[in-house]
């Protein structure tokens, strides 16, 4: 029976966690040196055609089998999740893996509860959200590391499957302008968005609208999904757009030649990191070629008193999105 309500089915589902410092995200200015916890669920609101985990960041499998109720993916509390936070030792949460803003509402209810407890916050996004949700998150997300993938909105369509560049721009600058510390991001595509006229007028909106000392990350592409076939973006590329960049007056621009996304590196056990449930099944390498065997961890839990869980069972998977 309809009843003209919308209802999230991925409030409190845990696809992936790790530890690891915040400048993996990569946020450098705030909080320098600290470590947070980084969590995601299932589901994007972008189909990009590079995306190196669609297993999280669609989440398709995932998001049906909520749907039907035959999910055994966690459902973990905020209370449970910032305790977690407590006991890793961390100073913040990173909602990241995959678009955030698709569990706006778990979002909010974790950072208005690790604001109690002293955790800062930071989200990685797309941007492509609406100001009413950039209005709910002023005051409980401490940091937007957003990224800026074109100034041209053919970019946006053909590669991102929708969006425009007028609406990630403003969301961003939103987000400055709520008092949110704001960081961006480019991961430069071989042939897509690495021509020279596309990434300085990314360097100049960020002088611009959010300011000269504004960070900038220029991060590599490696091959992934259905861009499998464009080689890694050449280093001479990255550097010669950061010297581009700090030409039209940034001063914090870094880039990443050795990877291109937010990878988990220290694959800690599950139970480590969510006491009280159990590891079902983990992908420990991302399809990008830049993480070795320590990629982003995708995982599905249950509690552990509600399965019977054999610590020598065959429970790893390796998922190949190559094809």
């Amino acid at each position: 029976m309809a009843t003209g309500r919308c209802i999230t089915l991925s409030y409190g589902i845990i696809s992936s966690a790790d530890v690891g410092p915040i400048e993996d995200k990569p946020v450098r200015h705030f909080q320098p040196g600290t470590k947070v916890l980084s969590i995601g669920s299932y589901g994007c609101n972008f189909r990009c055609t590079g995306c190196h985990n669609l297993e999280i960041s669609w989440g398709v499998d995932a998001l049906d089998e909520l749907a039907r109720g035959e999910s055994k993916a966690a459902f973990v509390t905020p209370e449970e999740l910032v305790s977690a936070a407590i006991e890793a030792g961390v100073q913040g949460i990173a909602f990241t893996y995959s678009e955030p803003a698709v569990w706006l509402e778990y979002v909010i209810d974790v950072c208005d509860l690790a604001r109690t407890k002293g955790l800062y916050t930071v989200y990685v996004s797309n941007s492509f959200v609406t100001d009413e949700a950039l209005g709910q998150l002023a005051g409980r997300i401490d940091v937007l590391c957003s990224d800026i993938k074109s100034m041209e909105d053919q970019f946006y369509r053909n590669i991102c499957g929708k969006a425009d560049v007028e609406s990630v721009l403003h969301g961003i600058e939103l987000a400055q302008n709520l008092g949110i510390h704001v960081e961006t991001r480019t991961n430069v595509i071989p042939g897509l968005n690495d021509d020279t006229a596309n990434l300085l007028r990314i360097a100049h909106w960020i002088r611009d609208h959010l300011g000269s000392d504004s960070p900038w990350h220029i991060t590599r592409f490696y091959p992934a999904y259905q861009l499998s076939y464009i080689e890694p973006t050449p280093v001479k590329t990255l550097n010669a757009a950061r010297q581009q960049a700090l030409m039209a007056g940034l001063t914090s621009v870094y880039t990443y030649g050795d990877k291109g996304c937010d990878c988990a590196t220290e694959n800690a056990p599950v139970e480590q990191i969510l006491p009280g449930w159990k590891q079902l099944h983990a992908v420990n390498k991302c399809s990008q070629d830049c993480c070795g065997d320590e990629g982003i961890l995708l995982k599905k839990y249950e509690r552990t008193l509600s399965v019977a869980f054999d610590a020598n069972a065959e429970q790893v998977q390796r998922l190949d999105f190559s094809d």
